[in-house]
């Protein structure tokens, strides 16, 4: 007798579970065809009073069962938790969406109020996220706080779906003064590309709520990492922070660690296997150096990050009371990098929190070495090319003022000149270009300008800045006067991505590799006096000051034929820092 009570009770504890009001067939790999197949679980289901979970994880279900469960469904309004991962195994895809709409469709009558969405494992690719998007738009899902879909393959197409029913759902919910304020979301592995995060970002930004995002291994590159960059300074209450596997490069890893200067409740940073490279890396250690008060995990595994960028990072975390662990396998340190590691860590009695460097991939070769002298190689020429351009448009231009109307310029006097042309200072910078724009200077490079594109606007800076003349004062007003008019623009201008201005700032003076080919320019003085007076200006943003200066702070041969502006533009960097 004793037995079958205990029978029963471990019956009843494997479909209820341990969460109140769950039925769970969780695992059991049952396969669920049609209505008969599932006559057990229906009856269950409306026998259950008080439903609010369903677990059918490890089964794979048919349409037919699926209509059939939904069915059931309709009636349990208390119901809130859907844990439906990897159920449609061996199903053909064409049969996924109608199965989801079913259930969808069951919740939405019921009056549910869902907290918990999970349809993970389930490879439904851009269909199957048509299959819920009415779901997610609807009432049911304001009240949404977990929304899991690992390995379900949604593609570009997918993840433009789901952003698109998560902001309408935030629309909606906050009509009715309850916004949507989803707190996990979960995506890994599905093959979201730029587009797709993109995307996801907007929805995130607008929600302001998120607590943990998990996007591993989705392709996502600098252009998308910076959207979620963006994004994710809008969600303050962000603790988990995991990237893995995507390809941030210096670029996306400066943009990341602009971002976590916002974030000071998180915990674990995962950005591993995403080749942050050293540029990355110290920018992120800065952000880690200087706030980040609870992180316990930092993950900068395999990452092309050298020894000292590694050291770098080990020193950010010095007073990191709650750090667990310490991840820098993988990187390009080699032994005596290792060793240096290692010892930084046991210098601050924190070595048992740095991870294995078993993987490590060794020093750096010299190939890096070689492309910068092919890139110098490529700059002459390049400066070559534009003189001899320059030299013939000045030709063409007095050719052009000089027989304008088509008479002959020996016959009658020359026409008027012609008003000055920007797009040919842009061109060709020259002091006497720039006076010749007048006074409204500013205004018409501004106009001429994208502001939305932060390399233009970079490239559009330093371009006027190559004109600086420190003892020719009309020409230094005319450059400082553009360059503020150009920048304070850009800086208040809502699509104006600031410290995606800086990482292309960086990458034209040479300071850190581009990833998109774009060539670094020929340095001059100009460009670091004028950048001085920028650092110093309200619209310049304080937390890119750090980041500059850490560039600014090691040795590049770009710089010294600088000599004292690239001093002073040090000694104005340190001071402008904040809390200096």
């Amino acid at each position: 007798m004793a037995t079958d009570i205990v029978a029963q009770l471990a019956d009843s504890l494997a479909k209820a579970g341990v969460e109140e009001g769950e039925l769970s067939y969780k695992g059991q790999g049952r396969k669920l065809d049609d209505a008969k197949s599932v006559e057990e679980i229906v009856k269950e289901i409306q026998d259950f009073q008080g439903l609010q979970a369903l677990r059918l994880e490890g089964n794979t279900v048919g349409v037919e069962a699926a209509q059939a469960i939904a069915k059931a469904l309709e009636t349990k309004s208390e119901f809130k938790r859907c844990y439906w991962s990897d159920m449609f195994t061996g199903r053909l895809r064409s049969e996924i969406p109608p199965a989801l709409n079913s259930l969808g469709d069951a919740l939405m009558m019921a009056g549910a109020r869902l907290t918990v969405l999970d349809l993970s494992d389930n490879a439904f690719g851009p269909d199957g996220v048509r299959g819920i998007e009415k779901l997610l738009k609807s009432t049911a899902c304001h009240t949404l706080q977990e929304l899991r879909l690992n390995n379900c393959g949604m593609g570009i197409g997918g993840g433009k779906i789901l952003a698109a029913s998560l902001i309408q759902c935030h629309k909606s919910s906050s009509a009715e003064s309850t916004p949507l304020s989803l707190k996990v979301f979960v995506a890994g592995r599905n093959r979201l590309e730029n587009d797709g995060a993109i995307a996801l970002a907007q929805a995130f930004q607008l929600m302001g709520s998120l607590e943990e995002v998990h996007m591993p291994q989705n392709g996502i590159n600098h252009p998308g990492v910076t959207a979620l960059a963006t994004a994710m300074q809008h969600n303050p209450n962000l603790r988990i922070l995991n990237l893995n596997d995507n390809t941030f490069t210096d670029k996306g890893g400066i943009a990341m660690a602009q971002a976590l200067k916002h974030l000071h409740s998180i915990q674990v940073i995962n950005f591993g296997d995403c080749l942050v490279r050293p540029a990355g890396a110290i920018a992120i250690a800065e952000t880690v150096s200087e706030g980040l008060p609870i992180l316990k995990e930092l993950n900068l595994s395999f990452c092309e990050i050298t020894e000292e960028a590694a050291v770098t990072v080990a020193q950010a975390v010095k007073n990191k009371d709650q750090l667990e662990k310490l991840d820098l396998n993988g990187n390009c340190l080699g032994e005596d990098g290792c060793k240096a590691l290692r010892d930084a860590m046991e210098g601050m009695n924190m070595s048992e929190l740095l991870g294995s460097l078993s993987d490590d991939e060794g020093e750096p070769d010299d190939e890096d070495e070689d492309e910068d002298e092919e890139d110098d190689d490529d700059e002459e020429d390049v400066d070559e090319e534009e003189i001899e351009e320059e030299e013939e448009e000045e030709e063409e231009e007095e050719e052009e003022e000089e027989d304008e109307s088509g008479v002959n310029k020996f016959s009658t006097p020359p026409s008027a000149p012609r008003p000055p042309d920007v797009s040919s200072f842009l061109s060709f910078p020259s002091p006497d270009k720039l006076l010749k724009l007048g006074a409204k200077r500013a205004l018409l490079i501004e106009q001429q300008v994208d502001l939305s594109n932060s390399l233009k606007t970079a490239e559009a800076f330093l371009k006027i800045a190559s004109v600086y003349k420190e003892d020719n004062n009309e020409v230094k007003t005319a450059v400082l006067d553009s360059i503020d008019g150009l920048l304070k623009k850009a800086f208040t201008t809502p699509s104006f991505q600031g410290y995606s201005f800086v990482s292309s700032l960086l990458v034209l003076l040479g300071l850190i590799k581009s990833e998109d080919k774009v060539k670094p320019v020929l340095v001059v003085p100009g460009h670091l006096q004028a950048l001085e007076h920028v650092v110093r200006q309200d619209y310049f943003p304080k937390e890119s000051v750090a980041v500059l200066e850490a560039f600014m702070s090691r040795n590049n041969k770009a710089l010294d034929s600088c000599g004292n502006a690239k001093n002073n533009l040090q000694t104005t960097l340190q001071r402008a820092r904040p809390g200096s």
